[in-house]
Order: structure tokens, then sequence, then C-alpha cells
């Protein structure tokens, strides 16, 4: 499996690449720009993400534009909406705070940073990750 993660927060990064390297190939990107790039380069390549992590507060571009960005290259690349990549929003908001009505069609998964491992863990179960 290949996964996309979209972190500006180094200690954030290194923890997600930690941890899901153990069910892939991790390519870590530190702003939305690079995040895009990266995953419309991936499709181009015949070599798609399964998973990607999203920040929501990146540098350049936000979450929700890069995550606009990134379905946009999959209906381009005529991938379809059942194979499309499994999208899971990270953010240092409270659920409270979150505005899940943004881009909600978009994205499959939210989880509050610090990120908790067994609430990540169900997250990924539900999205048949693990």
């Amino acid at each position: 499996m290949r996964i996309l993660i979209a972190e500006d927060d180094l200690a954030n990064a290194k923890f997600l690449s930690k941890y899901l390297g153990k069910f892939g190939e991790v390519v870590v990107t530190k702003d939305g720009i690079e995040a895009v790039d990266a995953f419309v380069n991936a499709l181009e390549y015949g070599e798609p993400f399964e998973l990607c992590c999203l920040d929501i507060m990146m540098p350049k571009i936000d979450g929700y534009k890069a995550l606009s960005s990134i379905r946009s290259a999959e209906r381009k690349h005529g991938v379809s909406r059942m194979l499309r990549t499994k999208v899971i929003m990270t953010s240092a908001l409270d659920e409270a705070s979150f505005d899940s009505s943004v881009a909600s069609d978009d994205y499959d998964d939210y989880i509050c940073k610090p990120i908790d491992i067994m609430k990540f863990n169900e997250i990924l179960k539900n999205l048949d990750i693990i």
C-alpha cells in the first residue's frame, strides 16, 4: 500500500510516518502544494496512493484546497468513486471546532491531534486499511 502524509509539523509527520510505515510505503510532504504534486505524479506514473492523511492547516494551500485538487486529479484520470484514495483529515482543531460540512463528501474521516492510536486504528479498520 502507498500512503501520502501531508503534515507541516515535523513531530506529527514523524509519528504518522513511523506508525503507518508498517502498512506500506510512506511519502511525507510538508505543505499542500507538495502533497498535490506528489499525488498527481503518483497517478501519472500508475502508482496511486491508497491512503492520504491531510493536515487541515498547512502552508501554501490548506488541506481542504489540497483535497479538492486531489479529487479533481482523480476525476481527470478516470478514477471511479469506489476506487478513489481514502482520505483522513487531521487537525489540531478539536471536534467541536471542526466544520465537518466543508468538503464532507470528499474525505473519509477526521481525527484530532494529538492522534489517539486507538481511535486512529478504529478509523483505519473502518476504511479497510488494516
